[in-house]
């Protein structure tokens, strides 16, 4: 197995940047003058985002913010699953936004399928919520990353432990 190189495909996010991004929207909507006096919070749990505002428009403008500051701090906007608006208490209006990590066992399935279809010399196998891709050459891997940057893949993915 000497000279081998190998590299994982994932579908995760940088959880501090999605804090940070989180407060700078936090931090502007205190300061906006078109927020003045409205109730519109965003709570980071585990697995999602809860947003509430006090009504449809403020929820609106306060998603563009989110997704703004998110890809200003370099946050796809893939990792975002936004939900339905909800009426909550007080006349306000409550959104969850699921937060997508990892690879589903078909979304690995359907990634080792192209691989093996476009680049018959490179080996990938499925490892959790990864998938490890291996080969001799270099520029086979670099060839399958170039690829998957390219295709339009519903979920954010990320190349590490390039080896």
């Amino acid at each position: 197995m000497a000279g081998e190189s190998s590299f994982d495909v994932v579908s995760d996010f940088d959880q501090q940047e999605l804090v940070n991004a989180l407060d700078q929207v936090r931090r502007e909507i205190a300061t906006r003058y078109d927020f003045k006096g409205s109730r519109s919070t965003l709570e980071l749990g585990k697995a999602e985002v809860t947003l509430t505002a006090d009504d449809e428009f403020r929820a609106k403008a306060v998603r563009d913010l989110v997704e703004s500051k998110a890809v200003r701090r370099g946050l796809s906007l893939k990792i975002f699953e936004w939900g339905k608006l909800e009426p909550a208490s007080g006349g306000t209006v409550r959104q969850r936004i699921d937060l997508k990590r990892g690879l589903t066992s078909e979304q690995a399935k359907e990634l080792t399928r192209r691989i093996r279809d476009h680049f018959p010399k490179v080996k990938p196998v499925i490892q959790g919520d990864a998938v490890r891709v291996t080969g001799k050459s270099k520029d086979e891997l670099q060839g399958v990353i170039a690829d998957l940057r390219a295709l339009d893949y519903p979920v954010a993915l990320q190349f590490t432990n390039y080896r």
